[in-house]
């Protein structure tokens, strides 16, 4: 069958009556078309013609602008928020205690002897200057090598535009106290205190660390040189001397029922030193609490030891302590509290679920392994967390960076935790990539936050504990109990009391819905599409239609214009008129006669003869075979 009939054909049985120009079809749309508008273009007059194609092109117009605004306003994926509040029986959350200091200072005075001897001699320069003090007047001499890897200085600001930079231990400077003298005016000079940190020893590539108070530069400067010393410590020798779970925790009640410190789960965390968690869920199903209120909740007294504390480590004394999810790592850096010593703290604990849309509402994560960060912290068989994220990404890049790990987050596998003996230019490195933006944000934009998440509002009341009539019996009593002895071996400035319960058994759910459905964007689009041009689904088939339509005659079109052109290409091909039938029959009757010698028979030698006359010599013919179709032609 012909293309073009079966294409003709087609066209047929999808359109009744349009012709096959655009034209045709154009119009044939008007005037069959439900849409308001386009009829009266073809029906009325020149001059109504031409405004209602304006009105109909301006409502067109309209509707194609209001569609693109809902469109993207659904693609958007906008959410909204809605509060929820429920009464259910819930679990009691995960409880991390820790001391606000991580070790003993007993145990790891001998490791920090040094330490301690260059900062007790270096505040003593900086606070008693007398001209001529210096390290070799102290017996015995200073390690001044331990100084000299991440050093203190002074820097002299009376000019700020050519600061003077002063070592704390030059024999010949006394850098506090000295004053000018300007005419009957005695001008003493600005000095700020700045830990000096340097690419190597002995490297101009260096950064200074200003800080306004020199406490706090004090405080900087110890925990970086005893991270360094810290970090060569194997951790069961770290955990031998930090507190003891059954020297911290003298007393637990949980409800009705007694508990003690083999009840808490043992963990080590860098900041704080051993760590313990109550309710866990790790080995154990997690509890339930039966009743909100004081007496239902959780009671414990702990003795934090604060005559044995690090005195240039920690500055706070008191418990670190964290209410958190089962089975997550308690960042208490971030989202723990300070319990104070000689109080009886009581936290009263509100629940708030947090549910998130995932994709493509937003960028969360169920589980985390969506994450292109590998989780460190997964070594503790924890659960997704964001903070556990952003550490995770920090220490693989100043692994990466820096060539060893910071000693407060975990280590990768086959890395080393930093230290000035072997990275001598650890401390810069670590500065200036926990400085760079650039870095933050990489880890910004690769952390997840997780799409459900508990988290716990707490109403904090403190008051002093035990009251001066019964802390002689109550001091007796629990040093008896730990000690073993009739002597009071604890005191306020150790002694902690904790109430930890739910207020009420009304939980609050956070929850997130689309603003926008497909309902909302198909309704949307109907109503302004009715409201402009009064059409409905029905009057954008008959569109589609049309364009169909239009395909088909341009594919018709198109063939025709090929077929033109393959005709016009063999004319130009074969420039000669085709021979006519009669020549053709003329041909063939003269049977392809020829002289031997290739010329061709007279029209008397073609005719057959008369009669009586003798027949002719056919000796010298031969029968040649016709070539009507011509020389280019094959032979059958």
């Amino acid at each position: 069958m012909n293309l073009k009939k079966y294409f003709i054909r087609a066209l047929h049985r999808l359109q009744k009556g349009p012709g096959y120009t655009y034209k045709e079809l154009l119009v044939w749309y008007c005037d069959n078309t439900n849409t308001h508008g386009p009829k009266r273009i073809i029906k009325e007059g020149p001059k109504k013609k031409l405004i209602w194609f304006f009105l109909t092109l301006l409502f067109a117009s309209l509707v194609f602008w209001q569609w693109g605004i809902l469109i993207n306003t659904y693609l958007s994926y906008n959410v909204t928020s809605s509060l929820s509040i429920g009464f259910k029986t819930m679990k009691f959350p995960a409880v991390t205690v820790c001391n606000a200091n991580p070790f003993k200072y007993s145990e790891v005075k001998h490791l920090l002897k040094e330490l301690d001897r260059l900062i007790e001699a270096a505040l003593e320069r900086i606070l008693q200057p007398t001209p001529g003090n210096s390290s070799e007047d102290i017996s015995p001499p200073l390690n001044l090598e331990l100084w000299h890897q991440i050093p203190l200085v002074l820097i002299d600001e009376h000019d700020k535009d050519n600061p003077i930079i002063l070592d704390i231990f030059e024999s010949n400077q006394s850098p506090v106290g000295n004053q000018t003298t300007m005419g009957n005016e005695t001008k003493e000079k600005k000095y700020k205190l700045a830990v000096k940190l340097c690419s190597h020893q002995g490297s101009d590539n260096c950064t200074y660390r200003n800080f306004t108070s020199a406490a706090q530069a004090v405080t900087e400067w110890y925990i970086l040189q005893s991270t360094s010393i810290l970090s060569k410590v194997p951790l069961q020798e770290r955990i031998r001397m930090g507190y003891q779970a059954e020297d911290m925790i003298l007393a637990c009640l949980y409800g009705a029922e007694p508990c003690n410190y083999k009840n808490f789960t043992q963990i080590y965390h860098p900041d704080h030193g051993n760590c313990y968690i109550f309710n866990w869920g790790m080995d154990e199903e997690a509890l339930n609490s039966s009743n909100p209120g004081a007496e239902f909740g959780l009671k414990l007294i702990l003795d934090i030891s604060q005559q044995d504390y690090i005195p240039y480590l920690s500055s706070a004394a008191g418990a670190r302590l964290m209410l958190h999810q089962q089975k997550s790592f308690p960042f208490l850096k971030d989202q723990g509290i300070y319990a104070m010593a000689g109080t009886e703290t009581s936290i009263g604990v509100l629940v708030e679920e947090l549910e998130r849309m995932g994709y493509p509402y937003s960028d969360c994560t169920m589980n985390g392994s969506d994450v292109p960060v590998k989780n460190l912290y997964s070594q503790y068989n924890t659960s997704y967390s964001i903070q556990a994220c952003l550490r995770s990404c920090f220490q693989n890049h100043m692994t990466e960076i820096c060539g060893c790990g910071h000693y407060m987050f975990p280590l990768p596998e086959g890395v080393n935790y930093c230290n000035n003996e072997d990275n001598p230019g650890w401390a810069y490195c670590y500065s200036s990539l926990r400085s760079s933006i650039r870095h933050r944000q990489i880890c910004i934009d690769s952390c997840k936050e997780t799409c459900n998440d508990t988290q716990y509002k707490m109403t904090i009341s403190m008051a002093d504990w035990p009251s001066e009539a019964s802390e002689d019996w109550i001091f007796h009593i629990l040093s008896y109990e730990r000690d073993m002895s009739t002597n009071v071996t604890l005191d306020r400035n150790g002694i902690i009391k904790l109430n930890i319960y739910f207020q009420e058994y009304n939980y609050r759910t956070i929850s997130e819905s689309a603003a926008t459905t497909i309902v909302w964007l198909l309704s949307s689009l109907g109503g302004q599409f009715g409201f402009w041009m009064g059409g409905s689904v029905l009057c954008l088939i008959e569109f589609g239609e049309i364009i169909i339509d239009s395909l088909w005659i341009t594919i018709i079109n198109v063939i025709g214009w090929c077929k033109g052109l393959k005709q016009k290409r063999a004319q130009v091909r074969y420039p000669d008129a085709p021979p006519t039938v009669s020549e053709l029959v003329e041909a063939h009757t003269n049977l392809g006669f020829q002289h031997e010698d290739g010329g061709a028979l007279t029209r008397d030698e073609a005719l057959p003869p008369e009669p009586g006359t003798p027949p002719p010599n056919y000796d010298s013919l031969r029968v040649q075979p016709l070539d009507v179709l011509g020389p280019d032609s094959d032979a059958e």
